[in-house]
């Protein structure tokens, strides 16, 4: 997501307890095709077995029809210098060596949920497995941060040191949301990068996004005529990990995990 902060809306447990329904539907999303990713597949085929997950699950899309021009599927898949926001087609035959994100995202009685994973496509080179070892583990240190007493920046403080001390680039003209009643809420914006104990106090309730993505080139990044893909200026290879975060007393509950 690219915006600027905003209104943050707290979420009470029973609001959170419907994000939790919604993110146990993404979670197995991104299991069935994860199991699917394979050389020979197109990037249609995995929008086709999420579209499947969340037809049996009662669920709805955030992502199709969203935006400005409308986006056309239920997951955005984006392969190796594509950061995020790919746009599933029949014509995207994913090969041996690849990396694929997948995002996905469904709606629960209103409610919102939203996770990425990177998936390699066969066998594939150490320094693209590194790379995705590295961003999932950035999402897991940014997520340790989001509990009552922190701030965002420690979020994107942690994120951003163990990227950069792996010698990769931090994206920054996308970042983490909000996320409620609405796939993107107007507040607040959960940047990748930052200072500890700066930014937004992070307290019960606050339900957000967070999703490193992680270049092993720079971290520049460039709009394809789509009006959705976003790569790698240098054309390095990205990859992008989310989970969608309540915060509890106690600390986080990732929601976007299997029930």
């Amino acid at each position: 997501m690219k915006a600027p902060a905003g209104v943050v809306t707290l979420k009470t447990p029973e609001q959170i307890a419907i994000m939790r329904r919604a993110g146990r539907v993404v979670a197995e999303m991104l299991r069935a095709t994860r199991e699917a990713v394979r050389p020979g597949i197109s990037t249609a085929e995995l929008d086709a077995i999420a579209t499947k997950v969340l037809a049996r699950s009662g669920a709805r899309s955030n992502f199709l029809h969203y935006g400005q021009p409308p986006y056309p599927a239920v997951i955005c898949t984006s392969v190796n210098d594509e950061i995020v926001h790919g746009i599933p087609t029949k014509k995207r035959v994913l090969r041996e060596g690849d990396i694929v994100g997948i995002d996905a995202g469904a709606i629960i009685d209103g409610w919102h949920a939203d996770a990425a994973i990177t998936v390699p496509v066969g066998r594939v080179s150490p320094e693209a497995a590194r790379l995705i070892e590295v961003t999932e583990q950035a999402l897991r240190a940014g997520i340790a941060q989001t509990r009552p007493g922190k701030r965002l920046g420690d979020v994107g403080a942690a994120i951003q040191s163990l990227a950069e001390s792996s010698g990769y680039s931090v994206v920054r003209q996308y970042g983490g949301h909000g996320i409620g009643r609405q796939m993107h809420e107007d507040g607040p914006f959960v940047p990748n990068w930052g200072d500890a104990d700066r930014g937004l106090p992070i307290r019960e309730g606050l339900t957000v996004a967070i999703e490193p993505m992680i270049n092993i080139g720079g971290w520049d990044t460039r709009l394809l005529p789509d009006g959705w893909t976003v790569v790698t200026a240098d054309g390095s290879l990205s990859a992008h990990f989310e989970h969608t975060v309540a915060v509890l007393r106690d600390g986080p509950e990732i929601l976007t995990v299997p029930g």
